[in-house]
């Protein structure tokens, strides 16, 4: 796996990018044996079968890990499917998360069958800013993936279960090096205006963020914050209505550089729409971005990323058959 590289064209209003913790930082500890993978359920407001990927995978190289973000990478909300075609020539679409009984997230089919063809292929990795509840709600098209990344990095999945050995790893860090959530939180609070706060919320007791109405943001309140909380070791970045507050050490790469570790992977193919996702990118061999989201509102780029020019749930839809080929590349046996 290759080393950060550098990120020309970040905008002023892109934070500082983020430190990743080395994988020398957590305890060494053998991964457990691998569970029977058993099929998952999805509700689809389709009428066509769910197509069949859910068996369980055959012999998967070691080499690839295939390391992904889901919220407007791989699956997409109503709000977020940017369907431009007729209605009559729209995809058919799988849902893949029910939220208080209605559905919330999908996939296209076409992604629902590259996604089950991918986890038969390579070491498939979920890798998320939602805490283990929301990731929970999500059914993907595929064998349950042995290892998941949840909360930006403080969460290491195994077979579902976060790992103890990592998050005390991540936790003592984050008491070395940041100030704590509870002062973060309180600034948080006292910067925000009741005119156009809608929600404040704590992740995990990791992170928090504010759920805003973005038009009434006034000028200079995203830059001032994240001066504020640079000298405290804390990063902040606006993703949608969300204006996260995150521990400089919490990222999504150094969880990904742990599980290439313990499984000898030798590549790492990622992919990731917003700010958060920038240093997953960076570490990965080769990675991928839809012409949507936060990097792409900030011109983001980087030599080992490829900008595609898709959108909505078909950039998903894309994402699943760049990681595909290139898991079927050189040096990786499908």
């Amino acid at each position: 796996m290759n080393t950060p590289r550098t990120t020309p064209g970040a905008s002023a209003a892109t934070p500082a990018s983020p430190v990743s913790p080395a994988s020398a930082a957590t305890p060494a500890s053998p991964a457990p044996a691998v569970m029977p993978a058993s099929p998952m359920t999805t509700a689809s407001p389709a009428t066509a079968p769910v197509p069949a990927t859910t068996s369980a995978p055959a012999t998967r190289s070691p080499d690839a890990l295939v390391a992904s973000d889901l919220d407007r990478t791989l699956i997409y909300s109503s709000a977020a499917l940017a369907l431009t075609a007729p209605d009559a020539e729209a995809p058919r679409l799988l849902c893949v998360e029910i939220y208080q009984g209605k559905p919330l997230s999908y996939v296209t089919e076409a992604a629902a069958g590259l996604l089950g063809e991918l986890a038969r292929t390579a070491a498939f990795m979920p890798v998320t800013t939602r805490t283990r509840e929301q990731y929970r709600r999500i059914r993907l098209p595929c064998p349950p993936p042995r290892y998941a990344i949840c909360a930006n990095g403080g969460h290491l999945l195994v077979d579902g279960e976060s790992d103890p050995d990592w998050r005390a790893a991540v936790a003592a860090r984050l008491a070395d090096e940041c100030a704590s959530l509870d002062e973060v939180r309180a600034h948080l609070l006292a910067a925000a205006d009741p005119a156009w706060l809608l929600k404040e919320r704590v992740a995990e007791d990791l992170f928090a963020y504010l759920v805003v109405e973005r038009a009434l943001l006034p000028d200079g309140w995203l830059e001032e914050l994240a001066a504020w909380a640079g000298t405290r070791g804390w990063t902040v970045s606006l993703q949608g209505r969300k204006v996260y507050a995150v521990p400089k050490p919490l990222t999504k790469s150094a969880a990904v550089r742990e599980v290439a570790r313990r499984t000898g992977a030798r590549t790492v193919l990622a992919a990731g729409d917003s700010l958060l996702d920038a240093d997953l990118l960076l570490a990965a061999d080769r990675a991928w971005r839809p012409a949507h989201g936060e990097l792409a509102d900030a011109d983001w780029r980087a030599g080992n990323v490829e900008v595609l020019p898709d959108r909505g749930v078909e950039a998903g839809e894309e994402i699943l058959r760049r990681f595909l080929a290139a898991a079927r590349g050189p040096g990786v046996v499908g």
